[in-house]
C-alpha cells in the first residue's frame, strides 16, 4: 500500500518544471536489430540502496563540494538537465565537486530501462538506484520541506547545504554550485 502511494505521490507531484522533451539526453528506445548483443553490455553493477544505505552517501563531511541529484528516468525534466549535472562532473571533477545521481526509477525498470538509459547516454558521473517503499521515513530525512517530487538536488560541503526542489539549466546550476567553491 505505501508503495502505491509512493507511486501516485510521486507521479502527480514529481516531473516539477517543463515537460518539454527536446533534450541532449533521451529515454531508451529498445531495437529489435542486435537486441542480444545490447543486453550483454547492460551487464553491470547498478547499485541499489535503501535510505540506510543511501544516507552516508548525501551526508559525507569531506573536503569536496557535493552534488546529488534524484532523478527518474521517466521524468521529463529530469532527463532534459541531465547534460548539464554531466557536464559539472565533467568541467569541475579536479576542482573538488563529486557528482551522485539517484535514480528513482522503479525496481523492475532497473534491468530494462535505467541501465540502458544509463548506457545509451553514456553517463559518467556515478549513478545509483534508490529503493525505499518507507517514504515517510526518507523525504523528510533528506530534506524536512520536500514534496517528493523530482527532480530535485542538494548541494552541500562540511560547511553549507542547499536543497533544491526544481530543474536548472546549466547556468544556473553552476551558479548555484560556484556558491559552494568560494
Amino acid at each position: 500500500m505505501k508503495r502505491i502511494l509512493l507511486l501516485c505521490l510521486l507521479v502527480f507531484c514529481s516531473c516539477k518544471g517543463s515537460t518539454e522533451e527536446n533534450s541532449e539526453i533521451s529515454a531508451p528506445k529498445a531495437t529489435l536489430n542486435g537486441e542480444k548483443e545490447a543486453d550483454n553490455l547492460l551487464d553491470f553493477d547498478l547499485k541499489i540502496y535503501d535510505y540506510d544505505g543511501l544516507e552516508p552517501l548525501i551526508n559525507r563531511q569531506g573536503d569536496k563540494v557535493y552534488v546529488v541529484n534524484f532523478w527518474a528516468t521517466w521524468c521529463a525534466p529530469c532527463v532534459k538537465e541531465l547534460p548539464y549535472f554531466e557536464e559539472i562532473n565533467k568541467e569541475y571533477k579536479d576542482k573538488n565537486v563529486e557528482v551522485l545521481l539517484v535514480s528513482l526509477d522503479f525496481p523492475k525498470d532497473y534491468d530494462t530501462k535505467l541501465k540502458r538509459f544509463i548506457k545509451n547516454n553514456n553517463l559518467q558521473s556515478k549513478v545509483v538506484a534508490f529503493d525505499d517503499v518507507n517514504q515517510n521515513r526518507w523525504i523528510p530525512a533528506i530534506n524536512k520541506d520536500w514534496s517528493g517530487a523530482i527532480p530535485a538536488t542538494i548541494i552541500y560541503n562540511k560547511d553549507k547545504r542547499q536543497f533544491y526542489e526544481r530543474s536548472f539549466t546549466k547556468e544556473e546550476l553552476e551558479t548555484e554550485l560556484k556558491q559552494f567553491l568560494k
